[in-house]
């Protein structure tokens, strides 16, 4: 039995425990309701507090009364709300539905109308549920030009012609004048072309493409027959770019009668090399600076590459546009195919990490793409017959490709690389050299399944870091020469990678960017740099 002297002195808890004896183990009662079953009361009452309901709603919890919790649905918060934004309060909820409709219906009426189907554009034209709200978008003041002013007042001197303000869908006519400028500069074309020598044909009708044959030596020896030294002075300056930046430097294929060349000015000029040494042909058509140049194999055509990110193939005669590729990114590096059955098909480097193929006989469309780089494209060279092409990033790899199969068959990443930004391939075709962002010139080698580099031939001695330098080997693969960022021109033996001689080619120091050497003659070498100056030396 339970003793109740265990228990504390409350009543409602000894009713039920003689309940429960007096109904037996096996029966559950539950006797008390409502007031017993709250917690009991403990510790001493405060005989000055009024405990009834009234006081207690009456009391504050909150600084501005009495708050209770409530729940109240999303959507009924959400109704509410948009109800007091309207305008009409919480009683606007309790309107009846035709008031609604009608004042929806006004509001409608305020709105413009949709337009019919059949207009494109213009007056009438279909918006459909984009149509605007009629609305007063500017307050019409009406000024008197002849009050006087008051004595703190100021002239407002208004020019008409500048910021002027033209209401939305006002058709503004052209200018005078302008209409005929357009027809004429449609008719011409984006890209146009201007002759500047004397006559377009000798006695003969032949144009400069042709080689000169009545010169003191051959144009037509094989390259690489005649042995090469390094020059000793200045020959001849060009300065066709106006002052602006040389960026990319070429010569004609095999002869190297005819130089090419593009500068930060956009335009690409070609020029006479032997005779008159003039300027021949301007090819305007890009509208920023030139990137890179790349003759096809018999030098009829050639490709130019600009940061407006366009690639425009040109016929070297007469000047035409043959076609336009646009690849949506700044073309870093352009290179011909060099072999004959896919001598119409090029490779261009991005800046967005991609390298593309394109066949220049066909439209812009891409043939294959080449995307495993992780930087910015700067220098692509074909091997082993033209069947490999190498490309070097901004991501300090090297990377070896099989033409038209867009997987790399090797990936050279070290982690002491640094970024490749030039090249040049050696005439041997064994090595491509590459020019370093450590002030140096490596090779690698081009060798079927050897593509390693050649630890023993590094070529130091000029500061090339932060400059995309170029650099070229002698015909004859004796020498190797490359500008640096001082206006210097750097000689080295290619066997011992001992520095020969060094030329100051600019007084004013600017960097020399484009080096190339003449494949007929033994010293001839140009120079071109940030000077717009281009120099023959021998």
């Amino acid at each position: 039995m339970a003793d109740f002297n265990e228990y504390p002195p409350n009543l409602a808890v000894k009713d039920a425990l003689i309940v429960r004896q007096q109904a037996g183990p096996d029966h559950a009662v539950v006797p008390y309701t409502g007031d017993d079953l709250s917690h009991p009361r403990l510790g001493p009452a405060n005989p000055f507090r009024d405990d009834s309901d009234q006081t207690a709603l009456k009391r504050k919890n909150v600084l501005t009364g009495h708050a209770s919790e409530m729940y109240i649905s999303e959507h009924t918060f959400r109704a509410k709300h948009r109800a007091v934004e309207r305008g009409g309060g919480p009683e606007r909820e309790f309107q009846t539905n035709k008031q609604l409709k009608e004042e929806a219906a006004k509001l409608r009426g305020t709105r413009e109308t949709k337009g019919s189907a059949t207009i494109a554009d213009g007056d009438g034209s279909y918006v459909g549920p984009w149509a605007r709200y009629k609305r007063q978008e500017y307050e019409t003041v009406e000024v008197d030009d002849e009050a006087e002013l008051g004595s703190d007042e100021e002239y407002e001197i208004v020019e008409e012609d500048e910021d002027e303000v033209v209401p939305s869908g006002t058709v503004v006519k052209a200018p005078a004048g302008s209409l005929a400028r357009r027809q004429e500069v449609e008719a011409l074309g984006e890209e146009t072309t201007t002759f500047h020598a004397e006559s377009q044909y000798d006695y003969l009708g032949r144009t400069y493409m042709h080689v000169p044959q009545d010169l003191d030596i051959s144009l037509s020896k094989e390259v690489g027959s005649i042995e090469n030294f390094i020059p000793k002075k200045l020959v001849y300056t060009w300065k066709h770019h106006g002052g602006k930046p040389v960026t990319a430097l070429r010569l004609f294929p095999k002869s190297s009668h005819l130089g090419l060349s593009g500068g930060a000015d956009g335009t690409v000029k070609i020029w006479d090399v032997y005779r008159s040494r003039e300027l021949l042909r301007t090819f305007s058509g890009h509208t920023k600076a030139i990137t890179d140049l790349s003759f096809n194999t018999s030098g009829r055509q050639f490709l130019s590459g600009s940061f407006d990110r366009w690639i425009k193939l040109w016929d070297t005669e007469t000047g035409q546009c043959v076609n336009r590729f646009n690849t949506g990114k700044t073309p870093h590096v352009i290179k011909f195919n060099p072999s004959a059955e896919h001598g119409h098909e090029f490779l261009t480097g991005l800046s967005d990490n991609r390298i593309l193929q394109y066949d220049s006989r066909a439209g812009s469309e891409v043939i294959q793409e080449y995307d495993h780089h992780l930087g910015a494209i700067n220098t692509i060279e074909f091997v082993d017959e033209s069947r490999r092409f190498m490309t070097t990033s901004d991501d300090r790899s090297l990377r070896v490709w099989e033409y038209g199969i867009p997987v790399e068959i090797k990936t050279i990443s070290e982690p002491d690389m640094f970024a490749l930004t030039k090249s040049a391939q050696h005439p041997s075709g064994k090595y491509v050299l590459y020019q370093c962002a450590d002030n140096s010139i490596v090779a690698y080698s081009a060798a079927s399944d050897k593509f390693r580099q050649n630890r023993k031939k590094s070529w130091r001695g000029h500061n090339s870091a932060g400059s995309a330098i170029g650099l070229v080997c002698s015909p004859d693969g004796q020498y190797v020469a490359s500008g640096d960022t001082g206006g210097n021109v750097c000689f080295w033996d290619f066997k011992t990678c001992k520095l020969y001689n060094k030329i100051h080619a600019d007084a004013a120091g600017g960097a020399i960017n484009c080096v190339t050497w003449s494949e007929q003659e033994t010293s001839k070498v140009f120079t071109a740099g940030v000077k717009g100056d281009i120099k023959l030396w021998d």
